[in-house]
């Protein structure tokens, strides 16, 4: 997600006091710079490979499940591999290394397919790191099927090359808060979409999260909005009321 200090004028030396004492010129001192907006939705968690089944991983994270899924990958993760994962806006990272050595196993990129510059056989996307460029490598022919815009998820090596295109799936449950100095972040706003037991179901961009009202969510109906921003194991809830439609 101040103050302006004034500088004092000095009083003048005894030695000077036969000189015309001038007004010192009001200092402009411009407001501090707040800061990068940040951007909602954003997420980033770590994970433990939890267990596994056909295409699907499940991951305990600070602040709850997170479920992968593939029919075209996904089928090597052990216990032994750590899972970073982020959230931009539409991009998403999961980047799967050996606990061990923090060698690379796979790195995903998810995001609206955004061509490189002059037709180089490129893409953009967004990363923890910055934006980056990828070269499609052998994958020509699969990213050929896809649209400026179109979601794609691709995964790169350590050279940035494509090494293949897939149909990776996130599906994020937050049940309980983060212990403090956590570095897990979650920040995601949405329409409340249902409510079963202790649990709130809300729409985002992202996909629908389920997240357990026992974390600080108040009371909520279907229809509302919800912003859930989880930082430094501070959990922050901000409700508004439905928006009646226009007669």
């Amino acid at each position: 997600m101040l103050h302006n200090l004034g500088a004092a004028a000095e009083p003048p030396q005894a030695s000077e006091a036969a000189a015309p004492v001038e007004t010192p010129a009001t200092e402009s001192h411009p407001s501090p710079d707040p800061g990068p907006v940040e951007v909602d939705p954003s997420v980033t968690l770590k994970g433990a490979v939890w267990r596994t089944k056909a295409g699907i991983v499940f991951l305990k994270t600070p602040v709850g499940l997170l479920t992968l899924s593939s029919k075209t990958t996904l089928k090597d993760l052990k216990g032994s591999h750590e899972v970073s994962f982020w959230v931009h806006e539409r991009h998403f990272v999961v980047e799967i290394r050996r606990r061990s050595d923090a060698s690379l196993v796979h790195r995903y990129l998810g995001g609206p397919m955004t061509l490189g510059p002059d037709s180089s056989k490129t893409l953009r996307y967004w990363s923890a790191e910055g934006e980056q460029t990828v070269h499609y490598g052998t994958q020509e022919a699969k990213l050929g099927t896809y649209h400026e815009g179109d979601q794609v998820t691709v995964e790169v090596d350590e050279s940035q090359t494509i090494i293949g295109v897939h149909d990776l799936q996130f599906d994020l449950q937050i049940s309980q808060t983060p212990p403090s100095g956590s570095p897990a972040h979650v920040l995601l706003s949405g329409s409340v979409s249902k409510t079963k037991s202790n649990f709130v179901f809300v729409r985002t961009p992202v996909g629908v999260v389920m997240v357990n009202a026992k974390i600080g969510i108040p009371p909520v109906k279907v229809g509302q909005s919800l912003t859930l921003h989880i930082d430094d194991g501070r959990v922050t809830v901000e409700v508004r009321k439905a928006t009646k439609p226009a007669a």
